[in-house]
């Protein structure tokens, strides 16, 4: 005999259940009826704050399916630590405060020790890429065995996927720059339809760009015509001496964790290890 609920809705058309999510802060969400993106910086009785790209703070009611979370829907509730603690996810991310936490802000594990390296792996395109997300999330990466390795470009990304191989015990997650519609990045992202392989990207021109300005001390990324060296225009525009290295060393010197980094690196980086640790 087929059950109802009291306002005769049959089981199959009832919405499907969706996971309640701690809105811890930085977890990284999208508002489901704005389209609004950004980081949870607090979290109060019914509602949530979100910090966008650009600094910028909406509050939102905290509504049954009202946000997604890796592009599927949660429902968001108040944080034990109101917002304050660690975010949800891998590597032992949780709502903790008070317990120390790495740079991405996960839940540090005092002596722990290194995992074998697993089969599967997160390419990135090139070597401050690397940098950074060692920089951020080197300790949850070691916690979980993850190796980052770069790339030096996508152009060649169809044959390198094919080369690793990718299966179920050994995934492939890659992180793209300037993944945005239309853009070169794009096309060959959507060549690889390898049902192991994850391909996501930020929209930045370069991973420099997903440093927060107000962390480097600068009003915002300045605007480089086509056709210039981005990095090199960057320097210029901004009074830095013309070496791109000794450049990107200052910048990754300002990193001191996640708090440092715009939402759109921070929640795909965290895709790509839950992918890989899947």
């Amino acid at each position: 005999m087929r059950s109802y609920r009291p306002d005769l809705t049959p089981p199959w058309k009832r919405p499907a259940a969706v996971p309640e999510v701690p809105a811890e802060s930085g977890l990284v969400v999208e508002e489901a009826s704005t389209g609004f993106c950004g980081a949870v910086v607090r979290s109060e009785a019914g509602a949530v704050t979100l910090e966008d790209r650009f600094g910028k703070h909406r509050v939102f009611p905290m509504r049954p399916r009202g946000f997604l979370l890796e592009g599927k829907p949660v429902t968001l509730v108040r944080a034990a630590s109101g917002g304050t603690g660690g975010r949800g996810g891998t590597g032992g991310r949780g709502g903790t405060g008070g317990r120390a936490r790495t740079a991405s802000g996960s839940v540090a594990v005092p002596g722990a020790r290194a995992r074998v390296a697993r089969a599967g792996r997160i390419y990135v395109e090139g070597r401050h890429d690397a940098e950074l997300v060692e920089k951020v999330w080197g300790d949850d990466l070691r916690i979980e065995g993850v190796v980052v390795e770069y790339l030096e470009g996508v152009d060649d990304l169809p044959a390198v996927v094919a080369g690793f191989a990718p299966a179920a015990d050994a995934r492939l997650g890659v992180l793209v720059d300037h993944l945005v519609p239309g853009s070169k990045e794009a096309r060959i992202a959507q060549s690889v339809t390898d049902p192991h392989v994850l391909v996501v990207g930020h929209p930045y021109i370069d991973v420099w760009e997903a440093v927060k300005p107000s962390s480097l001390g600068i009003p915002a990324w300045p605007s480089v015509p086509r056709g210039q060296d981005w990095k090199t225009g960057v320097c210029r525009s901004l009074g830095w001496p013309s070496n791109t290295g000794a450049a990107w060393r200052h910048i990754l010197s300002r990193v001191h964790g996640y708090r440092d980094l715009e939402p759109a690196l921070l929640g795909r980086v965290e895709e790509l290890i839950d992918f890989v640790t899947a």
